[in-house]
This record gives C-alpha cells, structure tokens and sequence, in this order.
C-alpha cells in the first residue's frame, strides 16, 4: 500500500480539512491486463484470434483502467479551491447522481442514483464538484455500502458542515445476470452524519426532500 495526501483546499480550512492521508493499493507497472486476457479467452472456451476477439484484450485493460481511475483521482485537484464562504444554513441537495460502479465480489457492474445532502457551516462547495466526487469513489472495485460512506465522510472533511446525508439507490448485475437473477430488485443504503443522524427532524426534511419527483427539472 502507498500513502497519498490529498489536498482539499489552498487556505480557509483547518489542518484536518486541508490534507487526508489515503491508503491506495499500487498499481503495478509491470504486469498488463491485455497480456493475460488472451488466456482467459481461451480458458472460456473462445477462439482468442477470431476476428472478434483479436484487439480484445486491448480493448479491456483500457476499459479496465478508466472503470478503476477512482485510486489514482487527486479530491484535491477536483474540488480546485471551489469551497467558498457563505452565510447559508439550510439543507442543501444534489439529487439523482448517476453512477457505475464495478462489485468488488464479481465484477460486474451495478448502478443507480445517489442523493448527497449536507447542512452547511459558513462554507459551500460548488455543486458540480459533487458528482466529480462520487464519481471517484464509483470508479474503484466497490461494494455499495462503502460507497456511500466514502462520499458521507469526504463531503464531512472537506466541508466540516453540520450535518451530511448520503443515499445510494443501485441495482446489481450480480443480481440480476446471474445468482438468484432477479431483474426488479434493488438496494438502498444511507451514510447519515451530524445533524442527520442526530436529529429526527433534520433526516425526516432529507428523506422527504430526496423523495419528491418535480416535473420542473
């Protein structure tokens, strides 16, 4: 494992919020994906120089790497100072997040929405840095569970607001291609923290505020 700070803003924070320390696995430079695809190919019973399946293993290892560029993403370089001072103290919301994450457990994709919520303390973040950070953390061998909670606790050093709440809505392909291959089913976790796990009220305007569809947007 190697440790990476990241920088999460130029000034204004304290020293907790300007730098969190990382574990990253290493990714290794000598070992290529593509050459060992040709094998597998083969170990499931395919010609691997069918006309099909000759630039495969190329094509693989490159949707590998952008499906798993989430470890080498710098929060610091995303977010760019966007953390401004405002007098604000309602909740605020970015809603329907689209995300595609790959199940650590088989590899394959699962997807959905996720809603991420925080109670600002005299700063904001500029809304569209919030998808570009859940997108790091989806693009990674994941599990939804710990996706959510990524989000929560970046969004809670980054900010140090009052409260943050993070809902993840997901369907699985471990579900639904093969298993139990169930095709409607989905999952739904939540990271609460502050204010929206302490106060029944403040989640309550959460999961009300998540649940309305507006036909405005």
């Amino acid at each position: 494992m190697r440790k990476v700070k990241v920088t999460t803003s130029k000034e204004g924070l304290g020293e907790k919020e300007r730098a969190t320390v990382v574990e990253l696995p290493r990714k290794s430079k000598s070992i290529s994906i593509a050459s060992h695809m040709e094998e597998i190919i083969a170990a499931l019973g395919e010609d691997p120089q069918r006309d099909g399946l000759i630039r495969t293993p190329q094509r693989v290892e490159k949707a590998l790497h952008f499906l798993t560029s989430g470890y080498t993403a710098d929060i610091g370089e995303i977010v760019n100072g966007a953390l401004f001072d405002v007098k604000y103290d309602e909740v605020v919301i970015v809603r329907d997040i689209e995300f595609f994450s790959m199940c650590e457990h088989h590899m394959l994709p699962f997807f959905g929405k996720i809603h991420v919520a925080y109670l600002p303390d005299e700063k904001v973040i500029g809304l569209s840095k919030i998808p570009r950070i859940v997108d790091v953390f989806a693009r990674r061998l994941q599990i939804q569970e710990r996706l959510t909670q990524q989000i929560a606790e970046t969004i809670q050093e980054l900010l140090n607001p009052r409260g943050v709440g993070v809902i993840c809505e997901a369907r699985h392909f471990c579900m639904m291609m093969r298993g139990v291959e169930k095709q409607h089913s989905g999952a739904i976790t939540s990271a609460m923290l502050g204010a929206f796990r302490d106060d029944k009220e403040t989640r309550h305007e959460l999961l009300s505020l998540v649940g309305q569809r507006s036909t405005a947007l």
